[in-house]
């Protein structure tokens, strides 16, 4: 009887760590539909009004390392549990919030939240299940949750607010919050400290570093590159960056260790994890504006519209990858799906004036579905590969940074091209639109071929020996 109860608890654990990052992951998407309730309410301009956005995507971006180190030396499971804890009273004081201040000061601590229990819920994942196909199914399940958050959170906030009104958004991550709560002590094996400084300056630096980053990359493609907050947003970034750079060199125990990247698994995952989001979620970004600035579709159409390639990416991931990674291992998901990908955005450059959704848009979604689907879980478990067990907090922060850089640097990089290659009208602006799709099809294929021709550790187990010599 104790496999089956040992079984039991590994798909609870499995269920509490997905729906967290699932929180996490759907905290922008999920209040996307609500911002024009939000302005109305409290009488905000449109900058003023994104950041609400913004102010939790630089502090989930801006904390991430940071907290895959705290999770290291302070125990995965405490860790992430205060993670879900400040996410879900954040998310309660923003649906109670009297003023614009008060929310977006709520948004904020709910990056803080999210950033705390993203690293640590991948070395939980890596701890709890055991190498080989439990791990990879293990995987698979959570990656397929945190791939299809996103665009699920925008159907899910836009029919709540066409309920119950923008604070129903927030009240659902609250209660949903409250319930991975309750399985943490149930499912969770307890923390685990490993002894190591906290590199305190090196934290400082890349934390400040990444908030001014984060937060200039996204305001200059929405006030300008040239605008002064962009400037003193983005020259100070480079600035601490650097100094972090050159002080992690120095450190006795670094923030930041470079053995992780000894491991070509890593290095490939995280070119992999930059790519997936820059395309996926640049065509997220570019399919509303193509559906209704061209097309003519209605707001909520148009957010229908990208379902089926959520849901093609959840089936993928849990009935097809899971399997494969067993078979094959990571590096050919990741190079089939970084294709797949490439061809989705290839595919999209053919999108007329008059575009049919079924002929021209839909063979592009289920692509980029199919895509998504293997190499999420792909990277996920390349992420951890040769990575000691004290390290794969820190490991699974790296590559959740990766992610939101693609999703920021990336899609903002994409924005500027389609800008560049726009011109006055409507077909000028769809050949812009076409211009990013071609640069972010050459990008994935070129990532494909660089991820195809490196040498992976064949079995690749999470705990490898490239880090044998520094555990013992």
């Amino acid at each position: 009887m104790a496999a089956p109860a040992s079984r039991a608890r590994r798909a609870l654990a499995l269920a509490v760590l997905a729906g967290a990052l699932g929180l996490d992951l759907s905290g922008l998407g999920v209040l996307n539909a609500a911002l024009p309730s939000i302005g109305a309410r409290f009488g905000l301009a449109d900058a003023t009004l994104q950041l609400t956005m913004t102010a939790y995507a630089v502090t989930f971006a801006g904390f991430l390392l940071l907290a895959g180190r705290l999770g290291d030396a302070l125990g995965h499971r405490t860790v992430f549990g205060t993670g879900v804890a400040v996410f879900t009273a954040a998310a309660l004081a923003g649906a109670l919030a009297p003023t614009a201040e008060v929310l977006i000061a709520a948004r904020a601590v709910q990056g803080i939240g999210a950033a705390l229990s993203g690293p640590p819920a991948l070395a939980l994942l890596g701890a709890i299940f055991p190498a080989g196909p439990p791990r990879n199914r293990a995987m698979s399940v959570y990656a397929s949750v945190g791939a299809a958050a996103f665009s699920a959170g925008v159907v899910v906030g836009g029919v709540l607010t066409g309920w119950f009104g923008w604070r129903s958004v927030l009240v659902f991550s609250v209660v949903v919050g409250a319930v991975v709560l309750v399985g943490v002590r149930a499912a969770l094996p307890p923390a685990r400290r490993h002894r190591q400084p906290m590199d305190l300056p090196g934290a400082v630096l890349v934390t400040a570093g990444l908030l001014l980053a984060v937060f200039g990359v996204g305001n200059g493609g929405s006030a300008g590159w040239n605008d002064a907050a962009t400037v003193w947003s983005l020259v100070p970034a480079a600035v601490l960056l650097v100094a972090f750079a050159l002080w992690e060199r120095r450190a006795a125990e670094p923030l930041l260790p470079s053995v992780i990247f000894r491991s070509t698994p890593v290095r490939a995952s995280l070119l992999a994890a930059f790519l997936n989001h820059t395309a996926g979620v640049g065509l997220l970004f570019f399919a509303p504006l193509y559906l209704q600035g061209v097309l003519g579709y209605p707001a909520a159409l148009s957010g229908l519209a990208v379902v089926p390639s959520s849901l093609v990416l959840f089936l993928t991931a849990n009935f097809l990858t899971g399997r494969l990674l067993g078979r094959w291992g990571p590096r050919p998901l990741i190079v089939v799906g970084l294709v797949l990908i490439g061809a989705a955005m290839a595919a999209w450059v053919g999108t007329p004036l008059d575009g049919e959704y079924w002929v021209h848009l839909l063979p592009g979604l289920l692509l980029t579905g199919v895509g998504q689907g293997l190499v999420f879980p792909a990277m996920t478990v390349g992420s951890l590969t040769e990575v000691a067990e004290r390290r794969h907090g820190v490991a699974g922060a790296i590559n959740v940074t990766a992610q939101q850089i693609g999703s920021s640097v990336g899609v903002a990089a994409l924005v500027a091209v389609a800008a560049a290659a726009a011109s006055p009208g409507v077909r000028g602006t769809l050949a812009g639109y076409h211009a990013a799709y071609v640069v972010a099809a050459v990008l994935c294929l070129a990532g494909a071929l660089a991820i195809a021709f490196t040498r992976w550790p064949h079995p690749s187990p999470v705990n490898s020996s490239a880090e044998k010599g520094e555990e013992q």
